[in-house]
Parts: C-alpha cells; structure tokens; sequence
C-alpha cells in the first residue's frame, strides 16, 4: 500500500519518486533495483521513501498502474474526437505506440510485473481491456462492427498492438533494443498495413441480398 501525500510538496515529492523508480526497475530491473537507487535518483533521502511507500513491491505495483493510467488516457484522448470506430482504432494505435516511443519503460517494466507482481500484470491488461470491450459493444449496437464476441476481439486487438509495437519501436531491425533516444514511430506503411488487417477483421458482414431481388438476375 501507499500513502496520499497531504500538501503540494508531498504529491511533487511523491511523483519525483514514482519516475525515478520507473527509470531504475527500467533500466536495472527488479531484483537489481533498490530504495536506495531510487531514493538517489529521485534526490530525496531514504526516510522520505517509507513517507508514502511501505517497500519495493509497493512502489512497483504504483509505476505498473501509473504507466496503466498514462497509456490509456493517451489512448482515450486521442481517440475521442473520431466519428467511426475505425477512426477510433486507428487514433487509438497511433497514441498507443507514440506513447510506447517515449516510455519504452512500459514495455520493460510489464515483462517484469509476469513474474515480480502477477496481480498488477492482469490489472494492467485488464483495466485496457474493459474500457475496449465497451466500445465495441457501441459499434456493435451502431451497426460499425461485425456480431462477435466483444471480450475475444478486446484481447486480439490488444495483442496485434502490443507485438507490432515491440517489434518495430522496442526493436531495431536487428532484434535489439535501439539507444536511448533513437526510437522511432511504428513505420508507416507497417501501420496501414496492421489497419487493413483490423479493418477487414471488424467491418459489418456484408447484408444478404434477399431472394425476390435475385430473381431476375441472369444466371
């Protein structure tokens, strides 16, 4: 558990700590990290630290749901001006990895919550999941969407997401993580590509054309 900070100085103290553990659990992992690296990296003394967290495990499980809440209002605010579900998808993707460039840390820190904090893993996934499988219920309803089992797509879409964003932010064309700084935006025509896919995947099954209209149709 955590504590609320009680004054301004307590919620900037608070958050100096909360980015400072994201950049060690990022670049040190887990078991390398310590409160004292992240007491150091945040410039605020060791007793600060238990002020508003109880340990390791308590400041970890923050970050995890703090990166949870950025991505997804990353995600939420760019796509809330679309007009189709489609549109929205696609502003959804884009900040999604936009988000992924600038905080590779959500890449790293999650692969570690599998093992380190399985709780705050299915959060995660989870909280992004919920808010999806809501939308396409509406697009359902509207008539945007293809009949399918909304959770089932939610999981799918996210995973299509989740790789093409490793594979072409979080990886250089080598395999490796590119240096700080060098990564780039999922290329573009990788992400038309991806689009067209989801696209065919969730447009409306075409409307049977009904028997008295082929009637007269040469065969």
């Amino acid at each position: 558990m955590s504590a609320a900070p009680r004054t301004a100085r307590g919620t900037r103290t608070r958050a100096k700590l909360l980015e400072a553990a994201e950049a060690v659990f990022a670049s040190v992992g887990y078991h390398e990290a310590s409160i004292v690296k992240i007491t150091e990296a945040a410039a605020v003394g060791l007793g600060t630290f238990y002020l508003y967290f109880e340990g390791k495990q308590a400041i970890f499980d923050e970050v995890v749901e703090d990166l949870n809440r950025r991505v997804r209002h990353a995600m939420t605010d760019a796509a809330r001006g679309a007009g189709t579900r489609l549109e929205a998808e696609r502003a959804g993707f884009r900040a999604f990895f936009k988000f992924t460039a600038e905080h590779p840390a959500l890449y790293r820190i999650i692969r570690q919550a599998e093992f380190v904090s399985p709780g705050a893993l299915r959060l995660h996934y989870t909280r992004i999941v919920n808010g999806y499988i809501e939308g396409l219920k509406a697009a359902q309803l509207s008539g945007e969407v293809r009949q399918m089992d909304p959770t089932v797509a939610a999981w799918a879409l996210m995973g299509i997401g989740e790789l093409i964003g490793m594979r072409w932010v979080l990886w250089d064309d080598e395999g490796a993580e590119p240096a700080r700084g060098a990564r780039a935006d999922v290329p573009e025509e990788v992400f038309e590509e991806m689009m067209q896919f989801i696209e065919r995947a969730l447009a409306p099954a075409p409307t049977p054309v009904p028997n008295s209209e082929q009637e007269g149709t040469a065969p």
